[in-house]
């Protein structure tokens, strides 16, 4: 095993094993996110301080909800996509799944943390995804 695969594998166990109750992750889902660092599972990172486009997540109180892609703009306003990505919350095993559904896939993702400044996912390839709290442009 590489130093990268022993890397990640600890990641996830430090994580995972200080995990809290998947239930105070919920109300820390809703708003507008963007990538802040990706963790293959083959241990290669990518960070990334610019993005052009940022995740809104909405999730109601019947746990369900959507996620689109926004491209802010320097006026405050976003250009939407149409398209939104249905999202069913589960709570299974003591993890909290964002279970999404589209016309063309459906897939599953596993939040390992969320607070007010930060989200961490895992998906089923053990890719993970750290998202910030999405900070508008400030010209003043």
């Amino acid at each position: 095993m590489n130093l990268k695969k022993v890397y990640l594998v600890v990641f996830a166990f430090v994580v995972l094993s200080c995990s809290k109750d998947p239930n105070t992750f919920i109300p820390h889902l809703n708003g507008y996110w963007e990538i802040e660092e990706v963790t293959l599972s083959n241990g290669s990172k990518k960070t990334f301080t610019y993005n052009d486009t940022v995740d809104y997540i909405e999730i109601t109180d019947s746990l369900t909800g959507f996620r689109t892609k926004l491209k802010p703009n320097l006026s405050g306003t976003y250009e939407t996509s149409t398209d939104k990505e249905r999202i069913d919350v589960k709570i299974e095993n003591d993890s909290l799944h964002l279970m999404y559904s589209t016309p063309y896939a459906n897939w599953k993702e596993t939040v390992l943390n969320a607070n007010k400044n930060q989200l961490l996912i895992i998906n089923t390839n053990k890719d993970m995804y750290l998202y910030r709290r999405y900070e508008p442009f400030n010209l003043e």
